[in-house]
């Protein structure tokens, strides 16, 4: 017997994929200081020098041969994705 999805799951799924927060991208050759920044949605500081995972946590890393070229991050505090990006310098 074959049963018909929910109504209420359904508009579950439609309110979570709504509260999707953007995702942000951060170039890190644009960064004064020691790397350390804002979080583009809440303001909290993200540091490079924390490796606590109180702040935010790393999500996924993109690599360009043995390069790091992209990191994906998510705020702790607020739950936006954070793009990096400017970790390969282009030579011209």
């Amino acid at each position: 017997m074959k049963t018909k999805p929910r109504k209420d799951v359904s508009n579950m799924m439609k309110k979570a994929s709504a509260k999707k927060s953007a995702i942000y991208t951060v170039d890190l050759t644009k960064i004064d200081g020691d790397g350390a920044f804002p979080c583009p949605k809440c303001g909290v500081i993200i540091s490079p020098d924390d490796t606590t995972e109180e702040v935010y946590h790393i999500v996924d890393t993109k690599v360009k041969g043995n390069d790091l070229a992209e990191l994906i991050l998510m705020c702790n505090k607020c739950g936006s994705t954070i793009r990096l990006t400017g970790f390969l310098q282009q030579t011209v």
